[in-house]
């Protein structure tokens, strides 16, 4: 449920533009340039909602403002999606593209995994330049040093498909210090 709603009762159509979904392993596809992707992307969902479609000039000034807040290079735009880039390029591309979109509810699949301490930083920067009450962001980690830099509002411990036990960020040190055996014996 995502505002009174449940998600997997919307048409596809009705997702567009509201949910984004980051990947663990983000998918590369040859021959389609993050540019191209991203332009195509961004007026699909602004002509679903009944938006005119960004022209040339208005669409590279959003992207630029988005490049800036998520750090990341002209250079990689003009490369294929993701063909090629380091863990830390395809996560702060997700980041990226998640900002471009403006989604309402993004899920965030250990946007953490793979990267070093200064990709994390950058990313999770990016992930909370994003955050506002216009939007939720739910990051899916197993460790608790993202949350150094994303601070949650809640933590949800999930355990054979359903939540468990929920708390706040200390409940992540709780995790940390003593390994998710406690919330088998908590659970049993």
């Amino acid at each position: 449920m995502f505002r009174q709603r449940s998600i997997r009762s919307c048409s596809r159509r009705t997702r567009w533009g509201r949910y984004f979904l980051s990947f663990q392993y983000p998918v590369e596809i040859p021959g389609l340039s993050t540019t191209n992707f991203m332009k195509t992307a961004v007026n699909e969902i602004r002509k679903y909602r009944g938006e005119e479609e960004l022209d040339a000039v208005s669409f590279l000034k959003k992207m630029k403002e988005k490049m800036a807040l998520v750090e990341i290079d002209q250079t990689m735009l003009s490369r294929s999606l993701n063909e090629g880039f380091s863990g830390g390029e395809k996560k702060r591309n997700e980041i990226f593209q998640m900002a471009m979109l403006e989604p309402k509810l993004a899920i965030l699949d250990e946007t953490d995994s793979g990267l070093d301490i200064d990709a994390i930083r950058v990313v999770a920067n990016g992930v909370n330049k994003l955050r506002s009450s216009e939007n939720a962001v739910l990051c899916i980690t197993h460790y608790q040093r993202l949350l150094d830099y994303i601070v949650p509002d809640f933590v949800h411990v999930l355990y054979n498909g359903r939540i468990v036990k929920s708390g706040t960020k200390e409940l992540a040190y709780e995790l940390e210090e003593k390994g998710y055996d406690f919330i088998k014996s908590v659970v049993a």
